[in-house]
């Protein structure tokens, strides 16, 4: 695996999705951002990312519903969860669901990347141990 990842970022907020984008293209990963989870989750069918960044609450869908759907068929791909209703419940569930990290909003662009670069590194070491 390259330093590029595939990354998926959902938020019904445009400009949480614009700033993740930004942010992570700068950082050399490819990316591609949505704000309709019915969307995103039809993209997610037809291409495998390494990594979503998603809201857990949206219109339509939301987070959790969406993590259990793409491992599924997906099981390496690493859901890092974002939401301005952080809960420790919440928290546990989506952890417990297979999510791979859990942020809260508002968020620095910092918490994000190292997150990402977490997620890099499980996704290095389970491709090492194939």
């Amino acid at each position: 695996m390259d330093d590029q990842l595939n990354i998926l970022v959902l938020d019904d907020e445009t400009v949480v999705g614009q700033r993740l984008e930004k942010a992570l293209t700068k950082n050399g990963h490819y990316v591609e951002v949505f704000v309709d989870p019915l969307q995103a989750k039809a993209r997610l069918d037809e291409k495998d990312f390494d990594i979503v960044v998603t809201d857990i609450r949206m219109d339509d869908m939301d987070g959790i519903s969406l993590l259990e759907h793409v491992m599924t068929r997906s099981p390496r791909t690493k859901f890092i969860m974002i939401t301005g209703y952080a809960t420790l419940e919440l928290a546990r569930e989506s952890l417990a669901k297979g999510a791979f990290d859990f942020i809260a909003k508002p968020f620095e662009l910092n918490e994000v990347r190292s997150a990402i670069e977490k997620a890099r590194e499980a996704l290095l070491s389970e491709k090492s141990s194939d």
